[in-house]
């Protein structure tokens, strides 16, 4: 049995003949000194010579002096081995005009294996290579731009590696797998989806122990596949755009200005339930001089029956006049000014309060352990629970202070169950004994000089913000000593 490959049947030269003038590929045939014989019409359609314009001329009729010397020595250096040459051209056409050719000449040998004639063929590359210069012009420019951009920018894949970064996000990154963190943080915060997000802030530790603040934006694209097997069906990979800004900075100016903001409205509400104080303490102590002098005009006119009495009538003036001054400097006291309900981050507001208070805490030597939980927000009046939450940690300042342990310690702490929110704050001061828990709600209350205690007067107020919330508001002991301060407000 014969395993050889059938020869194939012979072609007719005719048949060759027709398929080089017929082929789109301009194709030229030369003697050995590169004189043009033969040219297809294709060859007519590049250049723009006719067969009979450029029969007998040397294919350097072609050349444009762009092309370098090295270029032509390199190729006839590899045709004088008999080797095929491709390489590109800039040529001249038949007008003046140029064109870059893509040229491959092939050596024909005789029968004694001599050079006999060459071979070209060549086509006009001109419209690709520009082209392809125009994307890598474009490239470049993307590049240069991504690379002096002063955002971090970077470019990650499906498996989210970088594929591209810039000198902003390595200087942020430094080595570090910064862009999964920040996925994974943004992941865990509210979710990522195929529609890209804007300006999601992400707050780092640093190993230093500084904090720092990135805001991100992504947007996601689409890269078509460029391998032989995408092209009839599209193959698409999806990468993330991550852009990254530092606005550590911005941060600090606004929790600054906000910080400023709250220290001036209480201040303001200091100042306020300060008078509110004074003038209602008035009219309370006031108010039992005034009640002794009814009852001494009640017995004086019981004395002397229908009888007039001078006195009688004097201490009667006398009363009606003092009463309308009390009455008068009853309506004197400020009102509470009405603050609309909303929405309230404990955890931020607990924050600010402590950055509020960080001049004291610093100048006592007192550390702060504070551990916030995950707290949903609080429907609630802000200037309010400030003020109450200011009170109670200014009157632990005051405690730790009275106190004569070593520890100079205040634990702040916040947690959440479903129908609660709560607040605790310990400190390690003297405590607070307990026939003293209930007595200091009550208005007027005072302690000052007893060292065995220290909540104050504020906390009447601290109460009524408290109850008006629909919460609680309970002293006991801390564990270790000092007093405890739990504060609970109910979850909408």
């Amino acid at each position: 049995m014969n395993d050889r490959t059938p020869p194939l049947p012979d072609i007719p030269l005719e048949v060759f003949r027709q398929a080089v003038e017929q082929a789109a590929l301009a194709i030229s045939i030369t003697d050995a000194d590169a004189r043009i014989l033969y040219c297809n019409p294709a060859f007519q359609q590049v250049t723009g010579y006719a067969p009979a314009e450029v029969a007998g001329r040397n294919e350097s009729v072609l050349s444009y002096k762009v092309t370098p010397g090295l270029v032509y020595e390199t190729m006839w250096a590899r045709l004088l081995r008999q080797r095929p040459w491709n390489g590109m051209l800039v040529n001249r056409r038949r007008d003046g005009s140029r064109y870059l050719a893509d040229l491959t000449i092939t050596p024909v040998l005789d029968a004694g294996g001599r050079t006999s004639h060459y071979l070209g063929m060549h086509r006009d590359v001109t419209e690709v290579h520009r082209l392809e210069r125009q994307v890598q012009n474009q490239k470049q420019l993307i590049e240069s731009v991504i690379e002096a951009a002063p955002v971090a920018i970077a470019v990650l894949d499906e498996a989210e590696r970088v594929t591209l970064d810039n000198q902003e996000y390595r200087r942020l990154a430094a080595g570090s797998g910064l862009a999964a963190t920040l996925l994974a943080a943004l992941r865990a915060d509210a979710g990522l989806d195929g529609r890209g997000f804007a300006g999601r802030e992400v707050q780092q530790e640093l190993e230093d122990g500084r904090t720092r603040w990135l805001a991100c934006s992504g947007a996601w694209i689409e890269e078509q596949d460029g391998s032989a097997d995408a092209f009839y069906v599209p193959l698409r990979r999806r990468y993330l755009l991550l852009a990254i800004q530092d606005i550590t900075a911005l941060k600090a100016q606004q929790e600054a200005i906000r910080v400023n903001a709250l220290r001036a409205v209480l201040a303001e509400q200091a100042r306020i339930q300060d008078l509110r104080e004074a003038l209602s303490g008035a009219v309370y102590r006031l108010q039992t001089p005034f009640h002794m002098l009814a009852a001494a005009l009640r017995m004086l006119e019981r004395q002397a029956g229908s009888a007039a009495d001078p006195l009688a009538a004097s201490l009667a003036e006398a009363l009606a006049q003092g009463s309308a001054a009390l009455e008068a400097l009853r309506a004197s006291v400020p009102s509470q000014s009405e603050e609309g309900v909303g929405p309230v981050d404990l955890n931020g507001l607990l924050k600010d309060l402590l950055r509020l208070l960080t001049p004291r805490l610093l100048a006592g030597g007192i550390t702060v352990d504070w551990r916030p939980g995950a707290l949903p927000p609080v429907s609630g009046r802000p200037t309010r629970l400030a003020t109450l939450f200011k009170a109670l940690l200014e009157n632990a300042i005051e405690a730790v202070h009275d106190g004569r342990d070593e520890r100079r310690e205040i634990r702040l702490a916040t947690a959440a169950d479903p129908d609660w929110v709560e607040v605790v704050i310990q400190d390690s001061g003297p405590g607070i004994p307990p026939e003293w828990r209930y007595k200091v709600f009550e208005p007027f209350f005072t302690s000052k000089g007893a060292r065995s205690q220290h909540i104050g007067m504020g906390l009447s107020v601290a109460q009524d913000v408290v109850t008006g919330h629909g919460g609680l508001l309970e002293l006991g002991e801390a564990a270790g000593g000092g007093c405890r301060a739990r504060v609970q407000l109910p979850v909408d």
